[in-house]
C-alpha cells in the first residue's frame, strides 16, 4: 500500500467514528425490560452492534429475522433508540483530535454508514461533527459491503477512490473498500465479536487503537 497520507478520510460510524454502544445498549435493555426480561452485559451488547438492529432484536429476545414478531420488535428498538441517540455516545478519541488536525490540512473527511440517516444525522449533529460528505443505509438503492456508496462519498468530495482511506470494524466495510479501490483499513477498537480476528480481514493496513491510527498520519 502507497505510504502517502490520503487526500481524503472515510469512516463507517458506529463502532469506527463514534462509541455509539452504550446508547444502543440502553436501548437494547430498555426493550428486554418492556417484555419481562433482565438487563444482558454489556459487553455481548456490544459486540453485536455492527450487526445491526436485527443482531441486537435476536441477542435481546432471541427472535430470529424470519420470526413473524421480529420485525415489530426490532422497529420498537429503534424507536426506543431514537429518543436517546447521543446520550452517552462520543467520538472515539483521539479521532476528535484527528478531525480538527485534518480540518486544518484542508483536506476532506466523510461518513459512510449503513445506519439509516433517521439515526444517524441527529447523532452527527448533536456531537458536532461536520464531514463533507454522509451516506447512510437509505441514501442509495444499495449498501455496504456494495462499493457504490464509497465511491458516491468519493466524487462528493472530489477525490478519487484511490486517494482516500475507509475505515471500518467489520469485514463488510473491507469488501466495500476493496471492491471500491479503497485503501481499506481495519480498526480492531470496534465491536468485534470474541471469536473474530479482525486481522483475517481482507485488509491494507490493521489498527488496534484509535490512538494508532492517529500516529500513523502523522508519521506522513
Amino acid at each position: 500500500m502507497n505510504d502517502s497520507l490520503p487526500h481524503a478520510l472515510l469512516f463507517d460510524l458506529d463502532g469506527t467514528l463514534v462509541d455509539t454502544a452504550p446508547d444502543l445498549a440502553q436501548a437494547t435493555n430498555r426493550l428486554r425490560r418492556l417484555h419481562g426480561l433482565d438487563k444482558l452485559p454489556y459487553p455481548a451488547i456490544r459486540a453485536q452492534v455492527s450487526n445491526g438492529g436485527s443482531a441486537l432484536v435476536t441477542l435481546a429476545l432471541g427472535l430470529e429475522s424470519e420470526h413473524p414478531d421480529h420485525a415489530a420488535a426490532r422497529q420498537q428498538l429503534l424507536d426506543l433508540y431514537a429518543e436517546a441517540v447521543a446520550e452517552h455516545s462520543q467520538v472515539f478519541p483521539p479521532l476528535d483530535r484527528l478531525l480538527l488536525h485534518w480540518d486544518g490540512l484542508d483536506r476532506p473527511w466523510g461518513i459512510v454508514t449503513n445506519k439509516p440517516r433517521l439515526y444517524a444525522e441527529p447523532l452527527v449533529e448533536a456531537l458536532g461533527l461536520a464531514p463533507g460528505v454522509m451516506l447512510c443505509a437509505d441514501d442509495l438503492p444499495v449498501k455496504k459491503p456494495h462499493p457504490e456508496p464509497l465511491l458516491e462519498a468519493a466524487r462528493r468530495l472530489d477525490v478519487a477512490p484511490e486517494a482516500c482511506w475507509y475505515l471500518g470494524d467489520h469485514v463488510r466495510d473491507m469488501q466495500a473498500a476493496k471492491a471500491a479501490g479503497m485503501p481499506a483499513i481495519a480498526v480492531g477498537y470496534g465491536y468485534i465479536a470474541e471469536e473474530e480476528d479482525y486481522r483475517d480481514w481482507p485488509a491494507d493496513r490493521w489498527f488496534d487503537t484509535a490512538e494508532a491510527v492517529l500516529e500513523a498520519l502523522k508519521r506522513h
